[in-house]
C-alpha cells in the first residue's frame, strides 16, 4: 500500500472511530456511557474485552466502571493494581501495550487465564492538573500488533473517557459545594431572601423566619413590597434599576443607609442590608441579605464566594463537553485540526498560512497546548507591532548600553521561550537583515544580545503565521529563499470563514452567548434568518471580524434581540439614509457617522474599565478588542480617550 492510500485509510479509521464514539454514546452519560464507549471501543479495534476503570490511589485498587469481555457487559468489580499490566500503564503515566505472551510477563494476576488474555493495552486517564482518574484498556485472546493507526484510534477513544470522567469529577465536586452551600445559607443568622424580577420571594432561610415572625410557606410566593416601608421599598427599586445596568462581576452592593423593615405583626425594624443580582435560565434574581441589628455580615462574602465557586465548576463542565477551544465541524477546518494534531508532538518548524483574522494564533496556541513543550512558555511576537529598530533587541535582548535608551540589560523573547515555543505572527513582516538572524537561530539555535559578543544556546520551536504570499515573496527578493524553507515544514493553511459554511452559525452563536454574558445581557437565539445573513457576507475579516460584528450587535441590541442592522456592514450602509431619500440627507450622514464614532469610543472605554485601563499585554483592553496596541492608542488620542484620576 502506497503512503498516500495508507493515510487515507488511517483517516478512515479515525473517522469510523469518531463516529462510533458520537454515535454510540452522543446521548448517555456517566454509566451508561462508559458501557457504550467500551463495547465501542472492541468493536473498533477488533478486541475480545475492554473495559474502563476509576483509580484509588491511597489502596492501589481500580474499580471497573464497565467491562465488555465476548459480546456483553459483565457486572463491575473491584481488584487490586499490583502484579498486573495496568500497574505498569499507572506507573509509566504512559500507553503500554503487551503484544504477546501476557501471563509470562504478569504471572502473578489471577484475572489472565480466566479470561484467555494473550496481549493486553492500557492508558491513564488524566485529570486537567495530570492527576490519574483511572484507566482504559483492552485485551484479546491472539496477538495483538503494534500498529499506528490502532494506537490512534485507541488514544481517540481514552481522550473521550477521561473527559467523561473529568466532567463526573467536576459535576460531583458542584454537588459538595452547593450542599455546603446551602447549608451555609440556612446557618445564618442573618436573613437571606431570594427574589426575582416580580419582587415575589422565591427562596428564604430559616433566619428570615425569625427575622420576620413568619413560617417559610407564609413568605414563599408573596410580594416582598408588604415587607418593606413604601420608601424602602422605592428605595430597593431604584437600587435594583443600578445593578441591572452595571456589567457582570459589580452586581452587587452595599444598601447605604439600610432599609426599614416590617414584620408580620406590622413593627417596623431598621435593617443593615445588602444587594446582589444573579441570572439563571435567563431570569432575574436579586438576593437581600438583612440584620435588624447594628452588626457587620461577615457571613455575606462568604456566600459570594461559594456562590461564584459553584458557578465556575458549572462553566467547566460545560467546557469539558468540548474537545477545545476551536470551534468548527466544516471539513477544512477538521483538516487543520488533523493536522495539528499529527505534527504536536514533534520538534517540526510549523508555517501557518491564512488571512487576517482566520485565527492562526489559535492554531499556534492548539500545536504548543498538546505538544512536549505544553509545560513550557508560548512566547507571542507580533512582528509588525516592533519597530524597526528595537526588532532585534525584541528578539534577542540587550546588554545595559548597548543603545541609547538601554539603561539595563534585557533578556529577549527567545530566550523567555527557551525550553518552549515561539509564535512568530506576521513573519513576512520581519526585515531583511533580522531574517538572516532567524535563520541561524533556527539552523544553530544560537544568538548573541545587542552589543554582546556572549554566544547564547536556547531550545526553542518555532512556529510562525503569515497572511502573505511568502513563496512569491521570496521570488521577489522581499523574504530570504534558505528561511523560506526552513520555516515551511510543515505548512498548516487556515480556512478563511466564506469558506467555513455552517461553522459561521456556530461561532456566531458562541460569540454572542460570550458577549451577552460579559455584558450582563440576556438576549434571544439568532433565528435563521440572522444566519443567513451572516453567511451572505463575504468576510474580509475573517473570523475576528465575525466577533467584532456580534459584539456590535450585543452591544445595540433591543429588546434581547442581537441588532445586525447596526453591526452588519452592508446593512449598516442600507441603514444610512441617502441624500435624495431626505430633505437633510446630508446632515443624517453627519449624525450617523457622530453616533458611529460614540459607539466606537464607548466600546474602547468599555474595554479599558473591564481590563483595569491596561492598554497592552494578554490581559489588556487591545486584546480583548482584537486589535494591535498601538492601533489602540492612537484611537485613544483621536476620541480623546483619557484614563480618570
Amino acid at each position: 500500500m502506497g503512503k498516500s492510500e495508507q493515510n487515507f485509510s488511517e483517516n478512515l479509521d479515525q473517522n469510523a472511530a469518531l463516529r462510533m464514539i458520537l454515535e454510540g454514546t452522543a446521548s448517555q452519560t456517566g454509566e451508561q456511557f462508559f458501557a457504550a464507549l467500551v463495547e465501542n471501543l472492541a468493536k473498533a479495534l477488533n478486541t475480545k474485552g475492554a473495559w474502563i476503570s476509576e483509580y484509588f490511589e491511597e489502596v492501589q485498587r481500580l474499580r471497573v466502571l464497565a467491562f465488555w469481555f465476548d459480546e456483553q457487559i459483565e457486572d463491575p468489580f473491584e481488584y487490586d493494581v499490583a502484579g498486573t499490566p495496568c500497574e505498569k500503564v499507572l506507573e509509566s503515566d504512559d500507553l503500554q501495550l503487551y503484544s504477546d505472551n501476557l501471563s509470562g510477563l504478569f504471572p502473578d494476576d489471577p484475572y489472565l487465564e480466566p479470561f484467555g488474555a494473550v496481549s493486553y493495552m492500557g492508558v491513564p486517564l488524566l485529570d486537567v492538573d495530570g492527576k490519574i482518574l483511572g484507566h482504559l484498556a483492552v485485551q484479546d485472546s491472539n496477538p495483538m500488533p503494534e500498529e499506528s493507526r490502532n494506537l490512534d484510534l485507541f488514544k481517540i477513544f481514552a481522550a473521550r473517557a477521561a473527559a467523561e470522567l473529568q466532567r463526573l469529577r467536576a459535576e460531583c465536586d458542584i454537588r459538595e459545594r452547593e450542599e455546603k452551600l446551602g447549608r451555609l445559607v440556612d446557618s445564618a443568622m442573618d436573613a437571606i431572601i431570594e427574589i426575582d424580577r416580580d419582587f415575589k420571594i422565591t427562596r428564604v432561610n430559616a433566619a428570615t423566619e425569625k427575622v420576620f415572625k413568619c413560617t417559610n410557606d407564609e413568605l414563599i410566593g408573596e410580594d416582598f413590597q408588604r415587607f418593606l416601608t413604601p420608601a424602602s421599598h422605592e428605595k430597593l427599586t431604584s437600587l435594583i434599576e443600578t445593578l441591572n445596568s452595571r456589567s457582570e462581576g459589580q452586581r452587587y452592593l452595599w444598601i447605604p443607609g439600610g432599609l426599614e423593615a416590617l414584620c408580620e405583626d406590622g413593627k417596623v425594624f431598621p435593617a443593615e442590608a445588602t444587594l446582589s443580582h444573579f441570572e439563571m435560565h435567563r431570569e432575574s434574581f436579586y438576593t437581600l441579605i438583612l440584620r435588624n441589628v447594628n452588626e457587620r455580615m461577615a457571613a455575606e462574602e462568604k456566600i459570594r464566594e461559594l456562590t461564584v465557586e459553584a458557578e465556575y465548576l458549572r462553566e467547566e463542565i460545560k467546557a469539558l463537553h468540548n474537545f477545545d477551544e476551536i470551534i468548527g465541524q466544516c471539513k477544512p477546518l477538521l483538516e487543520v485540526l488533523r493536522d495539528v494534531e499529527q505534527v504536536a508532538d514533534t520538534e517540526a518548524t510549523v508555517l501557518i498560512l491564512g488571512e487576517t483574522g482566520t485565527g492562526k494564533e489559535v492554531i499556534a496556541r492548539a500545536v504548543h497546548g498538546a505538544s512536549q513543550r505544553k509545560g513550557k512558555p508560548l512566547i507571542r511576537v507580533n512582528c509588525p507591532a516592533i519597530p524597526a529598530s528595537l526588532i532585534e533587541s525584541e528578539f534577542f535582548g540587550h546588554e545595559k548600553g548597548a543603545f541609547t535608551g538601554a539603561t539595563a540589560k534585557r533578556d529577549g523573547r527567545f530566550t523567555l521561550a527557551d525550553g518552549g515555543t515561539i509564535f512568530l505572527d506576521e513573519v513576512g513582516e520581519l526585515p531583511l537583515d533580522l531574517q538572516v538572524k532567524l535563520l541561524r537561530v533556527l539552523q544553530e539555535g544560537e544568538f548573541e544580545a545587542v552589543g554582546s559578543s556572549q554566544t547564547r544556546q536556547v531550545d526553542v520551536r518555532v512556529i510562525a503565521a503569515t497572511n502573505r504570499d511568502l513563496f512569491q515573496e521570496v521570488q521577489e527578493g522581499k523574504f530570504r529563499e534558505d528561511l523560506y524553507y526552513r520555516l515551511n515544514v510543515f505548512p498548516i493553511k487556515v480556512p478563511p470563514l466564506r469558506d467555513r459554511g455552517n461553522d459561521i452559525d456556530l461561532l456566531a452563536a458562541s460569540f454572542a452567548e460570550k458577549f451577552a454574558h460579559k455584558l450582563g445581557r440576556s438576549l434571544e437565539p439568532l433565528s435563521q434568518s440572522d444566519f443567513q445573513r451572516l453567511k451572505a457576507y463575504d468576510w474580509p475579516g475573517n473570523v475576528r471580524e465575525l466577533q467584532n460584528v456580534i459584539e456590535r450587535a450585543v452591544i445595540t441590541s433591543r429588546d434581547g434581540r442581537l441588532n445586525l442592522n447596526r453591526a452588519l456592514p452592508e446593512t449598516g450602509k442600507d441603514a444610512l439614509p441617502s441624500a435624495t431619500d431626505s430633505s437633510s440627507g446630508i446632515d443624517n450622514r453627519i449624525h450617523t457617522a457622530h453616533e458611529l464614532l460614540q459607539l466606537e469610543r464607548e466600546n474602547i472605554i468599555r474595554a479599558l474599565k473591564s481590563c483595569n485601563w491596561k492598554v497592552a499585554g494578554e490581559k489588556g483592553a487591545a486584546s480583548l478588542l482584537g486589535i494591535p496596541s498601538s492601533t489602540l492608542s492612537s484611537r485613544m488620542k483621536t476620541l480623546d480617550i483619557k484614563r480618570p484620576n
